[in-house]
């Protein structure tokens, strides 16, 4: 999926291990399929996963995102009703691979699929619940996350994916759209704390409840808006209205400003994995087009 992308495999795995924590070496180690883009994902027995980076996007950056997990995740997880994927051991690199990685929590569950009907209204009241814990908690000196950002920020990088989607969306239609979700009033209250990154692929749900919620690399404070996304990304029109009517941290600029946050990252999503990730660009197609069916519902 990206250049430079490292190779991983079970006999790295078992090596790093055994090197490193050899009283867990002996478990069983099975890969876990994931759409997933930036780790490799192994079950080390019934009760750990083993999650290791495949690629470093800026040098240096996986220390800081890596040792920010290590220390906020088990913190935040105490404010938290659901389950979350919390680390329980720090790896570090060595001579086979370069960067540190981690053993996390396994938590049970499973990816939910694109909503078809009306499946998903309870799971619509789960997952703002969860949002109400997490954007309410009370812990002070936390880092910024990198989604937690004013939506202006991401204009440029945004702009130049609409010019790389000429002649696949209607890059007029949605240039305007973006234009406009620019201009929403910026947040103005305290920073609060963020999951990043949630989108389909980072909950798990059991008979359409949500049963855990994993992958905290974008954790941090910031703009609640960022965390909307999932009601683009997974939500049909009816359950996406129970969502919003179910967040309190949430006014109508906020909510807005999430619409401009999901329409951002599907478009830069959209091109970069085009020919890699079949899973993502139906992902991020569905993004454009329930940001799209939005305003034209609501103009």
């Amino acid at each position: 999926m990206h250049e430079k992308e490292l190779e991983i495999d079970e006999y790295l795995v078992h090596a790093l291990l055994e090197a490193q924590c050899p009283h867990w070496a002996n478990l069983p180690l099975t890969s876990v399929s994931s759409s997933g883009t930036d780790h490799a994902l192994y079950r080390l027995g019934d009760e750990y996963i083993v999650r290791l980076p495949r690629i470093e996007w800026i040098p240096g950056s996986l220390i800081k995102s890596i040792n920010k997990e290590y220390e906020w995740v088990p913190k935040i997880a105490r404010f938290l009703k659901i389950p979350i994927s919390e680390p329980v051991f720090k790896g570090n690199p060595d001579k086979f691979y370069p960067w540190p990685w981690t053993i996390t929590r396994w938590n049970k569950g499973h990816n939910p699929d694109f909503e078809i009907e009306s499946e998903y209204e309870q799971l619509a009241e789960d997952i703002a619940c969860f949002l109400n814990d997490m954007h309410g908690i009370k812990l002070t000196n936390g880092p910024v996350s990198r989604r937690g950002i004013p939506l202006k920020e991401l204009d440029v990088e945004t702009r130049k994916a609409i010019g790389e989607l000429e002649g696949k969306i209607d890059t007029y239609f949605i240039a305007s759209l973006w234009r406009q979700l620019l201009n929403v009033p910026s947040w103005n209250k305290t920073l609060v704390w963020l999951h990043g990154d949630l989108l389909p692929g980072n909950i798990l749900v059991q008979n359409n409840r949500l049963s855990a919620v994993i992958d905290f690399t974008d954790v941090g404070i910031g703009d609640p808006a960022c965390d909307l996304i999932i009601a683009w990304s997974l939500f049909n029109p009816n359950s996406r209205q129970i969502f919003k009517e179910n967040l309190k941290h949430v006014d109508d600029d906020t909510w807005e400003r999430g619409r401009g946050w999901a329409l951002s990252i599907a478009l830069i999503m959209l091109p970069y994995y085009i020919h890699s990730n079949p899973v993502l660009t139906a992902l991020a197609r569905r993004m454009i087009k329930n940001v799209s069916c939005d305003y034209e519902k609501n103009r």
